[in-house]
């Protein structure tokens, strides 16, 4: 399951029926897929694959150990979504991406993240406040020890918490809509965000603490936009832009 900065799964709807004639289940066919385009938003977001490269299928399917069928489907999703543009007799590429649309897609995240860290001020019980306490806890350890993987599960059960405490399942379901966008399995390489995210979320919690609702969405919408300028100066390190600047 992929997750983001804000520790919410990227949806992905699972369908039944029957398989078609020598297939595998339409229902494994479409979570597939959607597992592919969740690769690929990757490597676009994290600036691994970027417009004016293309998006190889037997590449991309050999690097998941699957047929070409699926990140065909994938990648025709992608083009549906405008993330991906497709060439003709060439191919898929992404699609250009600016500083501006990484801003626009972090800051409708920040926007939905914070509005259920609100709700949770409004909600939230000792139990909530002290698993949060225990999972920051892990955050630090994780940080400490640059433990990658140990840093990403923290920060998804902390947001996780956080959202589930909400109880705000429209919205929840929204910020899933937007999060899909945002690259998860990297962010802890990226130079001073796992120390932000530390930072960020101590703040996050104070709020939660008092029952601040609106501290806890202004903390908790500081925290996405922080991540959203940390990738932007990320892919700037890496010439994701051009000299001329895009957006």
């Amino acid at each position: 399951m992929t997750v983001s900065i804000s520790g919410e799964p990227v949806p992905g709807e699972t369908l039944s029926g029957d398989a078609p004639p020598g297939g595998r289940p339409l229902g494994r066919r479409r979570q597939l897929s959607d597992e592919v385009a969740a690769y690929v938003r990757e490597l676009i977001m994290s600036g691994r694959v970027r417009h004016g490269e293309f998006l190889r299928l037997e590449r991309v399917a050999d690097d998941l150990g699957i047929s070409v069928t699926p990140v065909r489907e994938a990648l025709l999703s992608l083009r549906g979504e405008g993330f991906v543009t497709l060439v003709p007799r060439r191919g898929f590429m992404p699609a250009p991406l600016s500083r501006q649309d990484v801003g626009d897609l972090f800051e409708a995240q920040a926007y939905f993240a914070g509005e259920l860290a609100a709700r949770a001020a409004e909600k939230v019980g000792e139990d909530v406040l002290a698993e949060l306490a225990r999972t920051q806890e892990r955050l630090e350890e994780a940080s400490r020890a640059r433990d990658a993987e140990g840093i990403e599960q923290a920060n998804h059960r902390f947001h996780r918490s956080i959202n589930i405490c909400a109880a705000s399942p429209k919205t929840s379901w929204l910020l899933q809509l937007v999060v899909r966008y945002a690259p998860r399995r990297f962010f802890s390489s990226i130079d001073g965000w796992s120390q932000a995210s530390v930072d960020d979320h101590h703040l996050v919690l104070a709020a939660l603490r008092a029952g601040d609702a609106d501290a806890a969405r202004q903390a908790m919408r500081a925290h996405i936009r922080h991540a959203g300028t940390l990738l932007v100066v990320h892919l700037e390190g890496r010439g994701f832009w051009d000299d001329a600047g895009t957006g």
